[in-house]
């Protein structure tokens, strides 16, 4: 079995760690809890790692979250990867922070990067892990929220919670969504 585990988020320091990028930090950690690296090639920054007998293929595209889709679809395509065995890990304002969804299927709910997925590669029949960053911001700055670093007090939370995404990634591919949703989804 093989998969293809997207992280989300854009290239360059100036949105390193910042809420918008946790699905960079999330693929990063899985990687690394599996000792592999990652290199740039063809869109994205890839790595391919193996969790009990499956094959990760994970990437983080360089082409900045608005065209996500470009880069997902054409390492679906050169992998052979069908839309199922696909995750796409995204920064999620409509859950509280630390909060994790694991959904099968569903809308972009106005994030660009899943706009640009499901536009580009055609449907939203692809698993997403939603990461609740939460939305404690004043009316009209949302952009500046969701580009801005977590504050002290959430960074002390993170470890835990990107530790915990990982384990979800892992639970996805070895034991499959239905008994990952029943054990994260609470």
């Amino acid at each position: 079995m093989k998969y293809l585990i997207v992280g989300l988020g854009n290239i360059g320091p100036e949105y390193a760690h910042t809420r918008h990028n946790i699905g960079f930090d999330i693929a990063d950690e899985l990687v690394k809890s599996l000792d592999g690296s990652f290199e740039n090639i063809r869109l994205a920054y890839y790595s391919e790692v193996t969790f009990k007998g499956r094959k990760l293929h994970v990437i983080k595209p360089t082409t900045f979250m608005n065209l996500s889709g470009k880069a997902v679809n054409y390492w679906m395509k050169e992998l052979k990867i069908a839309p199922e065995n696909v995750v796409v890990i995204v920064d999620d304002l409509a859950l509280p922070l630390g909060k994790l969804r694991l959904k099968l299927q569903g809308s972009s709910a106005g994030h660009n990067g899943l706009k640009s997925i499901e536009e580009v590669c055609g449907g939203q029949n692809y698993a997403r892990l939603r990461f609740g960053i939460g939305s404690d911001y004043p009316k009209g700055r949302q952009v500046d929220f969701v580009l801005g670093l977590f504050d002290k007090t959430e960074q002390l939370e993170l470890p835990a919670l990107i530790d915990k995404s990982v384990e979800l990634i892992k639970s996805y591919v070895t034991v499959g969504p239905a008994h990952t949703m029943t054990a994260f989804n609470k």
